[in-house]
């Protein structure tokens, strides 16, 4: 059966999107493994690059930096951004509108614009920059994120459910528990993901507010820019994008044996 030619035309622009997006991916992957240091020509099969990664304590110490300051902002933002949610939804008090339209305005607004006013609000409080205030500035741009997704579950949300546990004598927090957090759970983990994907790849804001000692990984790999990236970033940049599969791998199946 031949294809007509608005299909055909929708598979090769398809295929062009995927391949756009993919391709640079699978250059990265496969330049991990090149023997040469440039990144412009193959000369050999080799998993040196993979060795000496696990030795550059500069770019170990960056990406434990990283790492511990995505899972502080996902652990903080998802609380908050759960709790404000469900309040949000749940409650009419005046002044609500105006409140839902300053959640936004973090999502709206240029990084590099918050990045700035981060730093002057450190600086008039005389707040030394370091880790705390990394994660005071990721867990603030963070909440709003969290916040819209959770909203977006919470909107086809059936409340006689909640009113039908507290009617067999459930408490409010048993109820929030037992009966309103598993049935979005799938957006709550959903808010959590995209947490820790904003907070380990921020460059603009982290650029502000990091202190000498708190130098996250994607500023190390944007100084590094300066004097050429090494393979030794294509073999880090390969094993996050691994465990990245992995970790997403592992939550369609919690949520396919949820259903």
């Amino acid at each position: 059966m031949r294809l007509s030619f608005g299909r055909r035309l929708s598979v090769f622009y398809a295929s062009f999107v995927y391949l756009f997006l993919y391709l640079p991916i699978a250059i990265l992957f496969l330049y991990s493994f090149n023997r040469s240091k440039l990144n412009a020509v193959w000369t050999g099969f080799t998993f040196d690059w993979y060795g000496r990664l696990f030795t550059n304590s500069a770019v170990l110490e960056a990406m434990k930096t990283s790492v511990t300051l995505a899972i502080v902002t996902t652990i903080a933002a998802t609380m908050i951004g759960t709790l404000a949610a469900v309040g949000m939804y749940r409650y009419h008090f005046r002044g609500k509108i105006a409140l839902e339209g300053m959640v936004f305005l973090p999502i709206v607004i240029p990084e590099i614009v918050m990045g700035i006013s981060m730093l002057a609000l450190f600086s008039q409080l005389k707040v030394p920059l370091g880790f705390w205030t990394l994660a005071a500035a990721h867990i603030t741009f963070s909440i709003p994120f969290v916040i819209v997704v959770v909203r977006a579950r919470l909107a086809g949300f059936d409340k006689s459910i909640e009113e039908a546990a507290m009617d067999l004598g459930a408490t409010p927090w048993q109820t929030f528990l037992k009966v309103t957090l598993p049935i979005i759970g799938p957006g709550v983990i959903a808010g959590a993901l995209l947490t820790f994907t904003l907070s380990i790849d921020d460059v603009v804001i982290s650029f502000f507010v990091a202190g000498p000692g708190s130098v996250t990984l994607p500023l190390k790999i944007f100084s590094m820019v300066k004097f050429g990236v090494t393979p030794e970033i294509n073999a880090l940049s390969t094993l996050m994008l691994l465990v990245t599969l992995c970790i997403v791998f592992v939550t369609e199946r919690l949520q396919q044996k949820n259903k």
